[in-house]
């Protein structure tokens, strides 16, 4: 078949609409910088378009057929029940089109399975209470595992890697026209961001040979995050090029930290970025250069936010294109401020809501997304080899294994603060040579320091355990009770009542921490 021949753009999508269309009409067509999707009532179809960018080049249909094959056989990682394989359109000597029919293949479409559009998280972080904290425990829990799976490599990321990446950002924000950003502003960014990894190149490629980077999404925002049978589901991952998809791992987890934080919900980023620190085989060395993927990820949506403004002739539309790029980079910028370290210490008996109140603090504190949160039960269990929702053996209680258990967690927290982050120690506290301790330790690091002992009465604190689900602590109610006969000895840590409300115990902990909401 002759270039002549071949059909057009608007030839094939008209003939994928009406293949995907049904009784109430044609179908919905989402069209990508890199694709053009068309939503039928079970089925997906993704139609790669024939662009060039710095990074890509699908003019061809051979690195079209190639780039649809690689998304089925990447993304199957992710979403098995998701991707169905590639299908060809072939078109017959008459210039008909169809799928997997007669005559010459002309193009290839990704063949899915349709899910419910109100599943995709970045709809579900618009609705009120539309994500809540069980399901992002679930995604960190998600995101972690794949990491752990994707295959580890010596031969892309690591200084190289994050430096070709931030060197892309240089050269796509020099491509822009027009005036949507303060050249002032973009120069200031992109330089720190180019200092900041010159800085950290020993440790981006000790993460590299420690097994950090590894195949991983690259692409991981909450619109391509959904509810898949009642589970955090990953699906779009990048197949066109290896340098984005063999990555530090903490790079792959920046983007949707980033990506919460910059629909408003910094709060949730730093339960989902504690959550996976808390499952994952990372430490708090990624503190140090969290900052950095953060920014860069931030920098990516903002100049390709402004190279879409160009196509957009709305007027209204145009402008509001152009806020949210610019809003974009004045995040990439806010990540790059660096903010004091210092150390908090949440305490209380069982029930009286000082995890909520340590995981509830933290987003307030430190480097975006907020504090790591060290928990001791947490701590416990990953000495023990279990996740932090299964049940340990009463062997996991003993003396000697508390011991253990509190020289990590007192280990954990001097790290993440080591690395530039604030941390916040969340245990019972019970007793006064552990509260001592951990004053001994910030004074030890030469960093500001805050008790906080959360108090509640035995029943409250009672029912609250009984009520538990999915909790990390294997208190029981007997267990509760029998702390109240607890020597706790003089508390002289900010005393902070939590009968009361969720917002009550929370403003009084931000109260003494001197924080507004």
């Amino acid at each position: 078949m002759t270039p002549a021949q071949l059909p057009s753009d608007d030839a094939v999508t008209a003939f994928l609409t009406d293949v995907q269309g049904g009784p109430d009409g044609p179908a919905k067509v989402i069209v990508t910088h890199l694709s053009k999707v068309f939503l039928g009532k079970d089925r997906v179809l993704k139609l790669k378009r024939a662009v060039k960018f710095p990074f890509l080049d699908f003019r061809s249909l051979a690195a079209r057929h190639k780039a649809c094959l690689d998304e089925v056989a990447i993304n199957s990682r992710f979403a098995p029940d998701l991707y169905k394989g590639v299908v060809a359109i072939t078109q017959t000597a008459d210039g008909s089109l169809a799928l997997d029919g007669d005559g010459d293949v002309v193009d290839y479409v990704v063949d899915m399975q349709r899910f419910d559009e109100a599943t995709l998280f970045d709809h579900l972080a618009d609705q009120p209470r539309g994500l809540r904290r069980p399901m992002i425990e679930s995604l960190a829990d998600e995101i972690a595992r794949l990491h752990a799976e994707g295959a580890p490599s010596t031969t892309h990321g690591g200084y190289a890697g994050i430096r070709m990446i931030a060197e892309n950002n240089v050269q796509s924000f020099k491509s822009l026209d027009g005036d949507v950003f303060d050249p002032d502003l973009v120069e200031r960014v992109t330089t720190e961001t180019l200092t900041r990894i010159d800085a950290a190149r020993a440790l981006l490629d000790a993460r590299r040979d420690a097994g950090h980077v590894r195949r991983c999404h690259g692409d991981l925002h909450l619109r391509n995050i959904c509810l898949w049978h009642g589970k955090p589901t990953l699906f779009d991952g990048i197949e066109f090029s290896d340098d984005f998809a063999i990555i530090d791992t903490g790079y792959d987890l920046a983007f949707v930290l980033m990506d919460a934080q910059f629909r408003g919900h910094r709060r949730l980023a730093s339960m989902l970025m504690n959550r996976y620190l808390d499952v994952a085989d990372d430490t708090p060395a990624l503190f140090r250069v969290l900052p950095i993927f953060l920014s860069m990820r931030a920098q990516i949506r903002a100049h390709v936010g402004a190279a879409a403004v160009a196509g957009q002739a709305d007027a209204q539309a145009r402008q509001a294109m152009m806020d949210k790029a610019r809003a974009y980079l004045k995040l990439a910028a806010d990540y790059l401020t660096l903010a004091r370290p210092l150390l908090v210490a949440v305490g209380g008996l069982s029930g009286s809501g000082k995890s909520r109140l340590a995981r509830e603090v933290a987003s307030y504190l430190g480097q975006s997304p907020g504090a790591r949160v060290v928990r001791t039960d947490v701590k416990r269990k990953r000495l023990a080899g279990i996740h932090p929702n299964e049940t340990l053996a009463i062997e996991g209680y003993s003396a000697e294994m508390t011991e253990r258990t509190y020289a990590a967690f007192f280990d954990e927290a001097a790290s993440a603060i080591r690395a530039g982050q604030c941390a916040v120690l969340d245990a019972v506290f019970a007793m006064p040579d552990q509260r001592a301790q951990a004053e001994a330790l910030a004074e030890t690091l030469g960093v500001s320091f805050t008790g906080v002992w959360v108090s509640a009465p035995e029943e409250v604190r009672v029912s609250r355990v009984i009520a538990r689900e999915r909790n990390v602590s294997d208190v029981t109610a007997d267990i509760a009770r029998g702390q109240s006969d607890y020597g706790i000895g003089a508390v002289t840590w900010a005393v902070v009542d939590s009968s009361g409300s969720k917002e009550d115990t929370i403003a009084q902990g931000l109260a003494v921490l001197g924080v507004t909401r």
